[in-house]
């Protein structure tokens, strides 16, 4: 039976929908959707996707680094976007500015709304806690044949 941690932010959503903030299990952590707001219901940049977006990550990293991991260790994101066409490049951006050396697998998926009107970008990722001291430094880029 494998070992299973978790820590919560203190979101009123964890306890109301009963899920975790992030769970590490197997060698593997999974952060939930996150999203701008603080443990005091205020949204951090409200209407903009690049603030909220730049908050988040910063939310998440706090997290993985509860459970002894970082940033550099995310192998896949997946960003959930209100209006993508409105908000995809400053959604982008951020992304790119925490993750352009790390390059994770990521989806940006359009989605009609999320809990709170003024919310325009949740994003959750995976991570594997010391890949980032893993890496072979003979890596190499691919390109599909």
């Amino acid at each position: 039976m494998s070992q299973r941690s978790f820590v919560s932010s203190g979101s009123q959503w964890e306890n109301q929908y009963g899920y975790a903030r992030a769970v590490l299990c197997t060698g593997h952590i999974f952060v939930s959707g996150t999203t701008s707001i603080t443990p005091t219901g205020e949204v951090i940049g409200p209407n903009d996707a690049y603030l909220q977006a730049r908050q988040i990550f910063q939310l998440i990293d706090q997290q993985l680094r509860r459970l002894g991991s970082s940033l550099s260790d995310v192998v896949r994101t997946r960003m959930y976007v209100t209006d993508i066409h409105a908000h995809a490049d400053a959604v982008g951006r951020a992304h790119a500015e925490v993750f352009e050396s790390i390059r994770p697998a990521s989806t940006m998926i359009g989605v009609v709304a999320l809990i709170q009107p003024e919310l325009l970008v949740e994003i959750e990722v995976d991570a594997i806690p010391s890949i980032s001291q893993d890496l072979s430094p003979h890596q190499t880029e691919h390109s599909p044949n």
